[in-house]
């Protein structure tokens, strides 16, 4: 099984033991070395020190001399986990933070910021090139097996090959040739400063996503000058620093999977090295399919090795039902959250590393713990607290597992969920935990099992707002309209513009409904993170039977319309043939205060107190399970 996936390859005499490249995503390199992936590209270099960071003006040049054994001890992380250790060597050029000015192809001032970007001269070239070689040489001389050139995302590279940003007129500007001309500069010096015998790995976008975007042709016309310089590729899509494009760079679960393979088997048709794809390869299985197909060579991962570090290692002893899915998220991104809630929805540690331990240790003294729902929380928290050595008995009111996610598996976009689903089921049979499935937790029969420890995981209730003729036979709840869309009309109203509004909505429109969405606030998806609602505006767009009413307070359910009050107060109607209540959840605080009392260690975890979302659920399962 897998057996693509784990064959060696060699990269200019880089033995690397199977298909795996961890990108520069997260911090966390021993981890991923550890959890078997071959290649790690721990973090990345800048090229120019005060003038190339992505991070700050004042971030350090990671090879100056009191910075050398940090970056050290990343390779020896690394190959404590019997991986190669790679380092990506980063230029922000135009959109790099500056104290003063910023350089790349053209002049102008940044609109974001006022930063004056200078548009490089001959001696700018020459300084940076000087930087490009120092970097690439102390790389290797510290003891990294590879580097990894950024050529991609918008970077100063990329600046310089896209007509996005190069306006030039002279001879680096125009043509894809003289575009390419400071490029492969650079890499002629990398090569140079490391020698012929040193691997040279190199990420590009196939296509950025905005208008004047570099052709895909001239990509490969550029990678056809350079592959004499450079022993492997990664091909990607989008820039990082234009929000519309970086839902193409970091895609969303609204986007298909693997969405730059077409590009990276079109690549290595017509190159003479290895390309990696970069970008969405969710599980072993597509990862061993497309190498298997002679699509590409490698696959460069980044979120799924966040998710769950040791997947290499898992998929390598065929234990592939163990491996922690992606959800595609992006709450691990710092652009799509802005620092406010960085994190993983499967994976409670990434980030949290400093605190929360890498092994469950075994309890001294075996517990008797009762779970109350088994959704996310619910589900996590019994496979925690059976990890520890107690004794775990899971109560759920349904038929079976899964909460929520039985609901949101069957939307559309929504693979990832499904398989997050079968991967808490799979390790739920895996154990012996007493699952007590179409059972009515109730106090007292809680108090006859005598719990030592109790957590309360029974989720919360679609909130109904009372508003005139919500009663009517026409409305139905968004649970329900997911779960058997065959009941719905053709002409539909959806009550409530958060993330699942808007998602039931696209989903409706993609079956050629007519909707029109009333939201009270002056935004769509307001609880979902920044890149999301960037990734469902987008995907709003495509159809013109979608149709959003913000800032609309719901007056009245009529039997062939439904009346609210629009931004300037006036009342308007929609003719509907179904309305879709989609307001939110409400917490059970009274059901949740019944439970608590029967034993002293009682929590409440998951939405039960405060309806949130699925890294949240998980983050709380997982820890106060190990507090028990």
């Amino acid at each position: 099984m897998f057996d693509n996936l784990f064959k060696p390859i060699t990269i200019n005499g880089m033995i690397l033991k199977n298909r795996i490249v961890a990108t520069p995503t997260g911090d966390d390199y021993e981890e991923k070395a550890m959890g078997g992936a071959a290649l790690v590209i721990a973090g990345h270099a800048i090229v120019e020190p005060g003038r190339s960071s992505f991070a700050s003006g004042d971030e350090p040049w990671i090879f100056s001399k009191y910075e050398r054994e940090k970056t050290r001890e990343r390779i020896l992380k690394i190959h404590k986990g019997g991986a190669k250790a790679s380092i990506e060597i980063f230029h922000g050029g135009a959109e790099a933070r500056v104290k003063d000015y910023a350089v790349g192809p053209c002049s102008y001032v940044r609109k974001k910021d006022g930063v004056q970007v200078k548009g490089m001269s001959e001696e700018d070239m020459e300084e940076t090139l000087k930087w490009y070689a120092e970097t690439a040489a102390s790389a290797r001389k510290l003891g990294f097996d590879s580097i990894f050139l950024h050529f991609g995302h918008g970077w100063l590279p990329a600046q310089f090959l896209s007509p996005y940003y190069n306006k030039r007129s002279d001879e680096y500007g125009g043509s894809i040739e003289n575009r390419a001309k400071f490029p492969l500069r650079i890499l002629e010096t990398v090569r140079n400063a490391v020698g012929n015998n040193y691997p040279i790995d190199m990420r590009i976008s196939a296509y950025e996503w905005v208008e004047n975007s570099i052709s895909f042709e001239d990509v490969l016309a550029f990678l056809k000058m350079a592959e004499k310089y450079i022993d492997t590729v990664q091909i990607s899509a989008g820039m990082d620093l234009v929000f519309e494009a970086n839902v193409h760079c970091i895609t969303t679960n609204l986007e298909e999977e693997m969405p730059n393979l077409k590009y990276a088997i079109e690549a290595k048709k017509q190159l003479n090295i290895p390309v990696s794809v970069v970008s969405a390869v969710l599980s072993a299985e597509m990862a061993d399919e497309i190498i298997g197909k002679g699509y590409v060579d490698m696959v460069a991962c980044g979120r799924t090795l966040l998710a769950d570090p040791y997947w290499p290692r898992k998929a390598m002893e065929n234990k592939g039902e163990d491996i922690v899915p992606c959800l595609r998220c992006s709450n691990c991104y710092h652009i799509s959250t802005d620092h406010w809630n960085v994190g993983c929805s499967v994976n409670p540690r990434y980030h949290h590393q400093h605190f929360i331990p890498l092994k469950i240790e075994k309890a001294e003294e075996t517990k008797n713990v009762v779970i109350i729902g088994a959704g996310p929380a619910g589900m996590k928290a019994a496979i925690t607290a059976y990890d520890r050595g107690h004794k775990v008995t899971l109560i759920e009111k349904s038929d079976s597992l899964g909460g929520l996610l039985k609901v949101i598996e069957k939307e559309h976009h929504k693979i990832e969920i499904a398989r997050l689903l079968k991967y808490y089921r799979a390790q739920i049979e895996k154990r012996d935990i007493l699952v007590q499935l179409n059972t009515e937790a109730t106090p007292d029969y809680v108090r006859t099992l005598n719990p030592d420890a109790l957590l309360i995981a029974i989720g919360a209730q679609e909130r109904i707002l009372p508003i005139p003729g919500v009663d009517n036979p026409k409305v139905v709840l968004a649970t329900k309209a997911i779960l058997d869309p065959s009941q719905l009309g053709n002409k539909i109203a959806i009550l409530g513009g958060g993330s699942i509004g808007c998602e039931i909505a696209l989903e409706l429109a993609e079956e050629g409904k007519e909707v029109h969405i009333l939201e009270m606030t002056n935004i769509l998806a307001g609880n979902a993170n920044s890149l999301y609602r960037e990734a469902l505006r987008q995907k709003f767009l495509l159809h013109d039977n979608i149709h959003s009413h913000l800032n609309a307070a719901c007056k009245e359910i009529k039997e062939e319309e439904i009346l609210y009050l629009d931004k300037d107060g006036k009342q308007q109607a929609i003719p509907y043939d179904n309305l879709i209540l989609s307001t939110g959840l409400v917490p059970q605080i009274k059901e949740t205060e019944s439970f608590y009392g029967i034993c002293r260690n009682t929590v409440a975890i998951g939405d039960c107190i405060k309806p949130s979302s699925i890294m949240n659920a998980n983050y709380e399962a997982y820890v106060n399970a190990l507090n028990i």
